[in-house]
C-alpha cells in the first residue's frame, strides 16, 4: 500500500561532498523492501513534481535515505534539519528478490550513488535464516574517488571496493595496511572499476544484485551472460509521477508491456528492479 504523508525529519548531515545521509520517521517503514524508492516533495510551490530517492536502509520505523546534490530539488533537501517535516510518498516500485539468493553465492555491486541500496539489501540478506540464506554475502562497491557507506557492507559479508581515481585508490590502500587502518576494518582497494575488483580478487557468483550507472550495469549484464550469472539490476532514472502513470520513465524490454502495449517497461512501477534478462540496457 502506498502512502503519502508527512515525514519528521530524525537527523541529516553530510557524509561527502554533496552526498547527506537523512533519516526519516514514516509510518510505512515496515513495508519497505530492499530495492524500492519514496518521491519527496518540495514546499517550495515552483517545484511541480517530487524527487525519488532510493531507500538505503530500513527500520521499524524509519528509513535512511542516501542522496547526491544533483539540482534544485535536492539541494532543497539539503537544507532539512533535525525536527523539521517533508511530505513524502511511499514505499515505491519493486525490489531486490531475496528468494534468488537462497542457497546462492550473491555478489552485492554498487557503483557511486548506487552504493546505497546495496547497504540496505545486504543488512536484510543477512536477517534470512535456513534454507532461504544465501550461501555467501560478497560487497564490491565502486567510487570515482573517496569511499562512503562502507562500514554496513562490511558488517554483512565480504567487502572490496574500486575506486576509478589511482591516486585515492593508493592512498586508500596504504591507509587500510597501516596499523591505524586495520583497527578500522581493513578492505581491499582496487584501482579500476567494479569489473576490475572482481575478476582482480577472483569473486565468484552465483547470483549478482547491482544498482548503479548505464555503462556499469551494462558491463555486468555481458559479464553474467557470458558466465550464466542470474543478474538484478537497480535502473536509475529521472521520474515524474512515481506510480506508473506518465508514463515518463522507460526502459525497453523484450516482452510487450500490459500497459502501454509496446516493447516497454516502466521504471518506477515495473521497477525500478529488474532481472537483466527482461530489458535492454
Amino acid at each position: 500500500m502506498i502512502v503519502k504523508e508527512k515525514a519528521l525529519v530524525i537527523s541529516q548531515e553530510m557524509i561527502a561532498p554533496d552526498i547527506y545521509d537523512l533519516r526519516l520517521a514514516v509510518s510505512f517503514a515496515r513495508e519497505c523492501r530492499p530495492g524500492q524508492f519514496l518521491s519527496l516533495y518540495m514546499d517550495d510551490r515552483g517545484f511541480l513534481l517530487p524527487r525519488p530517492i532510493s531507500i538505503c536502509e530500513i527500520g521499524k520505523e524509519s528509513v535512511r535515505l542516501v542522496y547526491r546534490i544533483a539540482g534544485k530539488g535536492t539541494l532543497a533537501f539539503s537544507k532539512l534539519k533535525s525536527h523539521d517535516t517533508v511530505e513524502v510518498m511511499g514505499p515505491l516500485g519493486n525490489g531486490f528478490p531475496l528468494d534468488a539468493c537462497a542457497g546462492r553465492r550473491v555478489v552485492l555491486v554498487g557503483g557511486g550513488i548506487g552504493v546505497p541500496p546495496m547497504i540496505g539489501l545486504a543488512e536484510s540478506l543477512k536477517e534470512l535464516e535456513g534454507e532461504a540464506a544465501p550461501k555467501s554475502i560478497t560487497s564490491v562497491l565502486g567510487y570515482r574517488s573517496e569511499t562512503f557507506l562502507t562500514g554496513g557492507a562490511a558488517e554483512c559479508g565480504s567487502l572490496f571496493a574500486a575506486v576509478e581515481d589511482a591516486e585515492a585508490a593508493s592512498r586508500m590502500t596504504a591507509e587500510r595496511e597501516s596499523a591505524e587502518g586495520a583497527e578500522m576494518g581493513s578492505f581491499p582497494v582496487t584501482h579500476g572499476n567494479v569489473l576490475d575488483a572482481i575478476k582482480a580478487n577472483g569473486i565468484e557468483a552465483d547470483a549478482i544484485m547491482a544498482c548503479g550507472p548505464g555503462p556499469m550495469l551494462r558491463a555486468l549484464k555481458s559479464y553474467a551472460e557470458e558466465r550464466e550469472i542470474t543478474l538484478y539490476v537497480s535502473l536509475e532514472e529521472k521520474m515524474a509521477c512515481g506510480i506508473g502513470a506518465c508514463l515518463g520513465c522507460v526502459c525497453k524490454s523484450k516482452e510487450v508491456d500490459a500497459h502501454s502495449h509496446v516493447h516497454n517497461k516502466r521504471i518506477c512501477k515495473d521497477g525500478p528492479v529488474f532481472d537483466a534478462r527482461e530489458i535492454e540496457l
